[in-house]
């Protein structure tokens, strides 16, 4: 598969089984343009996946076979979900719903073969949007938003600044890993 970013390979950590990802897309056109194939979005999913087990070799123990389902949702559904889960009535980048909220750890009694992480919603409106106010590739903001969203899904928030700091860090290695820039750089 040819690489957004040719310049840098892709990831070569080793891992138990690459991250089944399923993929689905509202029925609105809104946004699609921007959005990347499913191909693309699956690659980024399982390169996140990957580098996000190097950091913890305990984590990769066990971990062939889990599953991620990624929503491509138009600006008002995800406005919705923001607005009832999160109590912020704005259309936003990305939600994740993990199915398990006894992360971070990955306890081995979680770690079944074929284990649903959870879900991860994406806007391509927003994140399109986004990309041009804070003057990023699109194809870069599209990687951070699934890495956002899958550490997510492996116990990661940024709730307190101690959280956020070690959040950040690691996407900026994953995203770093994947060939793309700091997240965070032209936010700062």
């Amino acid at each position: 598969m040819n690489r957004t970013n040719p310049v840098n390979p892709p990831v070569s950590t080793p891992s138990p089984a690459p991250l089944q990802v399923a993929i689905a897309r509202a029925d609105t056109a809104a946004g699609e343009a921007a959005a990347p194939d499913d191909a693309q979005l699956t690659q980024w999913a399982r390169d996140a996946w990957r580098a996000a087990l190097a950091e913890d070799e305990a984590w990769a123990d066990g971990q062939a076979g889990a599953r991620v389902s990624l929503y491509l949702a138009g600006h008002d559904e995800i406005r919705a979900l923001n607005a009832r889960y999160r109590q912020r009535d704005k259309a936003t980048n990305v939600l994740s719903f993990p199915l398990d909220d006894t992360m971070p750890g990955l306890p081995p009694a979680l770690r079944a073969e074929g284990r649903m992480l959870g879900d991860i919603i994406l806007c391509a409106e927003v994140i399109a949007r986004e990309a041009r106010e804070q003057g990023k590739p699109l194809a870069a903001h599209w990687a951070h938003m699934v890495t956002h969203g899958l550490l997510h899904l492996l116990g990661y928030d940024h709730i307190d600044a101690a959280e956020a700091a070690e959040m950040e860090a690691l996407e900026i290695r994953i995203l770093h890993q994947l060939g793309y820039a700091n997240p965070y750089q032209s936010e700062a």
